[in-house]
């Protein structure tokens, strides 16, 4: 018998924590609206990006009334996870938090928060979330919109961006403080040196300086990087590659107003060989001498031109809807 009451009051205290732990998830959502902007302002004074697990994200976003936006980046940090792109995606999602909590625009109107899935996933599921990063607006009034989501497929997920895009939605203008950053400086002053370096040890022998042809490869391989889109990666700063959920991983964006950066690098290639393609058929135009190897150049540089143009028109076919036009590959 004294087994069976034991047992009986095991389950009746069991029972008690399990309402008491109810009646006070229910009470904090049911936080009045004045407790709740005070609560949210103090963490954001400590951290301006919060985290928030499943219970806090009902609790501070999804529970009304609100009078504040909430703009909430869902991610996978953790390294079993393998998402290329969340960690510089954390990184700038942090630099524009950082500069709201430091700009004169600072209010109790606009806070930035972070789910992880491996601390939310109930709120994955409860969102139908099925890749990240994911930058959600969630206004003071209402569902969030399809307009609510950024697309970072189109505008990149760049701190720059991001603002843009965040004064949208809430016509709050925040400007971009980004923590100095040297290594540009002494990569710059340690090249100077090198090249001083250098010019010195050869100052006797510069003849090199009016090689035409070093000039000309300079000049070439600046023309390429530029023509395959690295200022575009600079300002927008998208991802490297998309991985699906499934596993698939495309290196080439599906529309015209967008890219990868791999897709940029492939690009550059692609140019690079009908450039060379192009250089060895004047050559073999322009040389004397041998007549069967100026054909074998001649060949070769058509074959490239060919090919590799090929490919690029393809590239630009897949990416460009409704363009007609073709060589070898479609």
């Amino acid at each position: 018998m004294r087994w069976i009451l034991s047992t009986w009051m095991l389950v009746l205290f069991l029972c008690f924590l399990g309402v008491r732990s109810q009646y006070r998830t229910k009470a904090s959502q049911n936080l009045p609206l004045a407790e709740r902007v005070q609560q949210l302002t103090d963490m954001a004074m400590k951290r301006p990006v919060l985290k928030f697990n499943g219970a806090k994200f009902k609790e501070y976003v999804k529970a009304p009334p609100r009078n504040y936006s909430v703009i909430v980046m869902f991610t996978a940090l953790a390294p079993q996870r393998q998402c290329q792109i969340c960690s510089h995606a954390n990184e700038e999602f942090a630099i524009v938090a950082n500069s709201f909590r430091y700009s004169p625009s600072f209010s109790n109107k606009l806070f930035f928060a972070v789910v992880d899935f491996d601390e939310g996933s109930d709120v994955f599921q409860m969102l139908r979330l099925t890749t990240a990063p994911v930058y959600m607006h969630f206004p003071p009034k209402g569902k969030p919109k399809a307009a609510d989501t950024m697309d970072i497929q189109r505008l990149g997920f760049g701190a720059e961006a991001m603002v843009k895009w965040i004064s949208e939605r809430t016509d709050i203008q925040i400007r971009v403080f980004r923590p100095p950053n040297y290594s540009g400086t002494v990569a710059l002053i340690m090249l100077l040196v090198l090249v001083g370096g250098f010019l010195y040890l050869r100052r006797n022998n510069l003849d090199f300086i009016y090689n035409k042809t070093m000039w000309g490869f300079g000049a070439l391989f600046f023309t390429l990087t530029m023509v395959s889109g690295q200022m575009w990666n600079h300002i927008r700063g998208p991802p490297f590659i998309h991985k699906s959920p499934n596993g698939n991983v495309a290196y080439i964006h599906g529309s015209s107003q967008g890219q990868f950066v791999l897709e940029t690098y492939i690009v550059m290639v692609l140019n690079g060989a009908v450039v060379l393609g192009m250089i060895l058929m004047t050559e073999a135009a322009s040389r004397k001498g041998d007549v069967k190897k100026r054909r074998i150049f001649a060949v070769i540089g058509a074959g490239l031109l060919a090919v590799f143009f090929s490919l690029l028109l393809s590239i630009f076919r897949n990416k460009a809807q409704g363009y007609p036009y073709s060589l070898l590959f479609k």
